[in-house]
């Protein structure tokens, strides 16, 4: 058996959800907090057989895409000591982060 960690964006969170949940899937959500743009992302738990991972992954990959997004990044003006103007950044977003970790032992009381 196998745990799957998925790291996803909050916008794709509700859709991998479903989609994981209509093949399947049991799925537990956590709110997590990311440290780059400091935004919101959601951490997801899949418990899925050995046989299953490929097929698990397969749909997180097909619902969580990467897409370019415009954020502000301070920048500090020359000549002057801790006055910062924000100026439009272009960053990669979305996609999932995924950990898969071997099970010893699962339990369901």
């Amino acid at each position: 058996m196998k745990l799957i960690v998925a790291i996803v964006q909050d916008e794709d969170a509700s859709r991998l959800i479903s989609h994981l949940m209509s093949e399947g899937y049991g799925v537990t959500k956590l709110a997590t907090t990311g440290g780059f743009l400091r935004a919101g992302n959601t951490t997801l738990l899949v418990g899925v057989e050995d046989e299953q991972l490929d097929s698990a992954k397969a749909v997180i990959e097909k619902v969580c895409k990467s897409r370019k997004q415009v954020t502000t990044a301070p920048s500090p003006i020359t000549g002057t000591t801790g006055v910062y103007v924000p100026y439009p950044v272009e960053v990669t977003v979305g996609g999932a982060t995924i950990f898969v970790l071997d099970v010893e032992q699962f339990v369901k009381i």
